[in-house]
C-alpha cells in the first residue's frame, strides 16, 4: 500500500515544499472568494497537492502524471481568469502564485523524470507494445 522509502535529497524536499506552499496558497485564495466554482477550484488544488506528496505506491508510480495534471489545472485557472475576469489585486496575486507553481512543477518534473519529450516517447512506446501484445493475444485466442 505504501511506497518504499525513496531517496529524496534536500533540494527535492525543498522543491516539494515550495509546490505544497504555492498550491495551498492559491487554494486558500480561491476558497475565500465564495461561490461554488471557486470552492471547487480550491478543493481541486488540495486534492492535487495531496497526490503530489502522499507516499502511496500508486501516487508515487504516477507522480509525473500528477505533476502534469497540476500544471494543466493551474494553466486552466489562469486562462479561465483571463477570459472571465474579474481583474482585481487578489486575482493578480493568485495568478502569479499559479505561474510560480507551474514553473516549480516543471523543475520537479525535469529533476525526477528527465526530458519531457523523452518521457512522451517512452510512454508512447509502452502503449504501442501493450496494444500489440493485446492484438497478438486476441489473434491467438481466435
Amino acid at each position: 500500500m505504501f511506497a518504499p522509502r525513496s531517496s529524496l535529497r534536500t533540494p527535492d524536499v525543498v522543491i516539494r515544499g515550495i509546490i505544497v506552499a504555492l498550491t495551498l496558497a492559491t487554494a486558500y485564495i480561491h476558497s475565500t472568494l465564495g461561490g461554488l466554482l471557486f470552492t471547487l477550484n480550491a478543493v481541486g488544488y488540495v486534492v492535487a497537492v495531496v497526490a503530489v506528496v502522499v507516499p502511496l505506491a500508486i501516487a508515487v508510480r504516477f507522480r509525473r502524471i500528477v505533476r502534469v495534471g497540476l500544471m494543466g489545472y493551474a494553466a486552466t485557472a489562469i486562462v479561465a481568469w483571463a477570459v472571465m475576469g474579474p481583474y482585481y489585486t487578489t486575482a493578480y496575486i493568485a495568478k502569479a502564485i499559479e505561474v510560480a507553481l507551474i514553473v516549480t512543477l516543471a523543475m520537479d518534473f525535469v529533476r525526477h523524470d528527465g526530458n519531457p519529450v523523452g518521457v512522451v516517447r517512452r510512454e508512447l512506446a509502452a502503449f504501442t507494445a501493450l496494444v500489440s501484445r493485446r492484438r497478438s493475444a486476441a489473434g491467438a485466442a481466435a
